[in-house]
């Protein structure tokens, strides 16, 4: 039977938190609980950063070294050392965004290397993550997406993106070490979706190695999968598949609304989770030919996913199902399941404090809009600090 209470132990969720750490991020999640102080906050921090005032050392101290795990690869060893040593594993995300010229490409390719030869030497790091729009331009997916032909210098440069994935996978597979290409927005996604698709026919051929994502608030997304796995019965390859819910919400609904098309997204909260539980029962059924990252923050997709794995007899050891949440954020989730012997990774961000400014203040806005996340980590911290008195 599933312990239905194991993620209210804060023993184990802050096990690594020392009392300082732990009234940080009591500070830190009070302050983005409160969309006003979100918004005023995002604007100085962006005013403050594009004067070149020296805020970087308080931002560094504070959000940051809560939200990402240094500044270089090297800088992250201390933390992915740390989670280690409590059987969680890391995902190193270089969360750079916005670049957009081929140097920059090259450069974001260049990291993802290194940084799967580092896996390679360490056992903490199995699984390397990367952004499509990370190793090409946002255009270039969004007119291969809407079935435009490419001139003969786009051509070209889709071709480069196309060497960059492979470079990648290639190496991830000789040294076998997984890689998750993340999703973006629907618009540009059908070009991404193909080219993983083409990179797992030829590196998944007994494995996976590599996995797309599967951003479950689109309703689309669940007979996506449902055909992708039909052609890979047919093609003979395994799907690597991340799941989550996804993170462009507003965007989305947005963009549909003004061009006047139906909304990718699920009308609702409760059919976006009924999709994502619905996707995660059909993987989980079908193991064989699927494996999973499960990305989610939702306590009771876990319990499903724990409960799915009891009635189907899998091992909570076994390297087709992970969970991963993101470093800072649900720690109650990763330290409680990987205390219970599931395999657990948490996504940590890193790169120059000002270039990773976007994703931080993407991060305290999902967390202000997504109800009851942000109370619940204030909850739990009050609990352990509460419990520590005693």
């Amino acid at each position: 039977m599933i312990n239905r209470s194991l993620f209210e132990n804060t023993k184990t969720a802050f096990i690594l938190k020392s009392d300082s750490a732990l009234e940080r991020a009591y500070f830190l999640f009070k302050m983005i609980s409160s969309e006003p102080l979100v918004r005023i906050g995002t604007a100085a921090t962006n005013f403050a950063l594009k004067a070149h005032l020296p805020v970087e050392g308080l931002i560094r101290s504070t959000v940051f070294d809560h939200f990402c795990g240094g500044v270089n690869e090297d800088d992250c060893l201390s933390v992915i050392d740390n989670l280690y040593t409590e059987g969680v594993s890391s995902v190193l995300d270089y969360s750079v965004e916005g670049k957009a010229e081929e140097a920059q490409f090259d450069n974001a390719l260049e990291k993802i290397l290194k940084i799967i030869n580092f896996c390679d030497e360490k056992e903490a790091m199995p699984i390397v993550v990367f952004k499509p729009t990370g190793f090409g331009r946002f255009y270039l997916y969004q007119k291969k997406s809407e079935g435009i032909d490419f001139n003969e210098t786009e051509r070209a440069e889709w071709n480069r993106i196309v060497e960059r994935f492979d470079a990648v996978c290639k190496l991830a597979k000789a040294k076998d070490v997984e890689v998750l290409i993340d999703g973006e927005e629907s618009w540009m996604q059908d070009a991404a979706d193909d080219l993983v698709e083409e990179m797992m026919r030829r590196y998944n051929k007994d494995v996976p190695i590599v996995y797309n994502t599967l951003q479950l608030y689109r309703w689309d997304r669940f007979d996506y999968l449902k055909s992708l796995h039909q052609r890979a019965k047919e093609h003979g390859f395994k799907i690597g598949m991340k799941i989550v819910r996804g993170a462009y919400m507003e965007k989305e609904r947005e963009r549909a609304s003004t061009k006047g098309y139906e909304s990718p997204i699920c009308e609702n909260k409760k059919a976006t989770d009924d999709n994502f539980d619905k996707t995660l029962e059909y993987i989980i059924n079908n193991l064989k030919d699927i494996s999973v990252f499960i990305g989610t923050h939702n306590e009771l997709s876990c319990y499903l996913a724990m409960e799915l794995m009891e009635t189907y007899n899998i091992s909570k050891q076994d390297n087709n199902v992970w969970f991963g949440q993101l470093y800072g954020m649900s720690d109650h989730i990763s330290f409680n399941l990987a205390a219970e012997g599931y395999n657990v990774a948490k996504y940590i961000p890193f790169g120059p404090v000002k270039d990773v400014m976007p994703y931080l203040i993407r991060r305290a806005e999902e967390n202000t809009s997504v109800a009851g996340q942000t109370s619940r980590e204030l909850t739990l911290i009050k609990s352990e600090k509460k419990r520590r008195k005693l």
